[in-house]
């Protein structure tokens, strides 16, 4: 299938729901790359370079002059929160950011107001919302937020818009009947079903406009089917769900390592604290059931252990988060990993991980609105599998088991763009120089 890419012409609006540390400190990164205040380091639209045809022909050109993705200065940023802060004042709540940085922002910052959130205090019971809407029902609700981006992309003269989640995680739901069809869906909207969370009414009034969405947090939101089928029937872009930052990040990192030099794996300790919202928000246990499946499908998924019984047939995984409000936003997790080789010898590795939570997953957000609002202009709806890159859990099609090794997702991104352009897919097999080497000698 070839794709006919149309320009980013206009501008973009990215709209947030969730206006907390990560959203904050994204809108702040980016107005300060506009400024010339600093670099989108950690973006891979921004600063990765792809390469393109053989290696010999030395066409490595930067990600955004390959395909054409929304100018940053094109974008315009809103949002919505259960608190009434403007995104200075949660920026500065949020201490992420220094605050002679945010202070030269300030302008920028004070004008973004939040506009009322949806919430259910039952998805979320360690937060007390504000700033929220009210409305009979939770159709009322989806309606209201429809004419939240319906206000928004007027008032502000965007040409399209894009929803990325940055809302705190949600208690652990799996999938129902209220979720199965769009039908059973809008009725449950209708009367008030408990079981569809606030994500996914935000979810159902974005695709109904035709909004694309991503999911940055594990909630059970556009992986359900009704969603799913809504997106394939108005043709948006979704994908999600749970941005990879800190200790995910580093085991898509390792264990494909491990698992490439066939060294097995008795167990994976895993331990955090952090004291932000996100921390706050966790702290429930039925809020922190939600990440920890999150999290711990990465490996099983990654080491394949009924394939490889005698590497990871009895792999022990164990995962916990504390919050720990000294810490903030700077999160800490230690791994204790027990590895074995060569005639089952044991070795251990240890990591210390002090990350900053949000200023690693800021440019995921960024590169996430980037190429959906690209993917949507291709007219690639439906789960956009190629961003697998930057989700602790993939979303695929049903019956696809997600790929969670980040150097096969990474491939994955880049030959999507390759063909998205018509450039030749890479394989990286490379017998073809050494074959022309062999026929010269000839």
């Amino acid at each position: 299938m070839k794709y006919k890419v149309k320009n980013a012409e206009g501008r973009l609006g990215i709209l947030l729901p969730g206006l907390g540390a990560v959203a904050t400190t994204f809108i702040a990164g980016v107005e300060a790359i506009r400024k010339g205040m600093s670099q989108p380091i950690g973006s891979l639209s921004q600063m990765g370079n792809i390469r393109l045809g053989k290696r010999t022909e030395n066409r490595n050109p930067l990600i955004k002059d390959f395909v054409p993705l929304a100018n940053l200065n094109d974008i315009v940023f809103g949002g919505w929160d259960v608190y009434e802060d403007n995104v200075y004042e949660a920026a500065v709540n949020a201490k992420v950011l220094e605050p002679g940085l945010l202070h030269a922002l300030k302008p920028e910052l004070e004008a973004i107001q939040p506009m009322k959130a949806v919430f259910d205090k039952a998805y979320a019971r360690n937060l007390d919302g504000t700033h929220v809407k009210e409305a009979a029902t939770k159709y009322e609700l989806a309606e209201a937020l429809m004419d939240d981006m319906r206000s928004f992309k007027e008032e502000t003269g965007c040409d399209r818009l894009v929803i990325v989640w940055c809302g705190s995680t949600e208690i652990y739901a799996e999938i129902s009947d209220v979720h199965e069809t769009i039908t059973a869906f809008e009725e449950g909207l209708r009367n008030n079903d408990p079981r569809i969370a606030p994500s996914m009414i935000y979810a159902y009034a974005a695709l109904k406009l035709g909004v694309p969405f991503a999911n940055g947090a594990p909630n059970l939101t556009v992986d359900i089917p009704a969603i799913v089928e809504l997106a394939k029937l108005n043709g948006v872009a979704i994908s999600g769900k749970d941005f990879k930052t800190g200790q995910t990040l580093m085991k898509t990192i390792l264990a494909p390592g491990l698992q490439a030099r066939a060294l097995g794996i008795k167990g994976w300790f895993s331990s955090n604290i952090l004291g932000n919202r996100d921390g706050l928000v966790l702290d429930d246990p039925d809020n922190f059931k939600t990440k920890e499946v999150s999290k711990l499908g990465v490996l099983e998924d990654i080491l394949h252990p009924e394939d490889n019984p005698e590497l990871y047939g009895d792999i022990y995984h164990k995962i916990r988060i504390n919050y720990y409000p000294p810490h903030g936003d700077n999160k800490e997790s230690w791994d204790n990993i027990d590895i074995f080789g060569w005639l089952g010898y044991q070795m251990q590795i240890k990591i210390n991980f002090l990350c900053r939570d949000s200023i690693l997953a800021a440019p995921i957000v960024l590169d996430l609105a980037l190429f959906t609002d690209l993917a949507q202009r291709a007219g690639m709806s439906g789960i956009q599998e190629w961003l697998s890159f930057y989700y602790k859990s993939p979303q695929t099609a049903e019956g696809l088991r997600p790929e969670h090794d980040i150097f096969k997702q990474l491939i994955k991104l880049q030959n999507t763009l390759r063909h998205m352009m018509g450039e030749d897919l890479i394989t990286h097999l490379g017998l073809d120089y050494y074959e022309d080497f062999v026929e010269e000698e000839r």
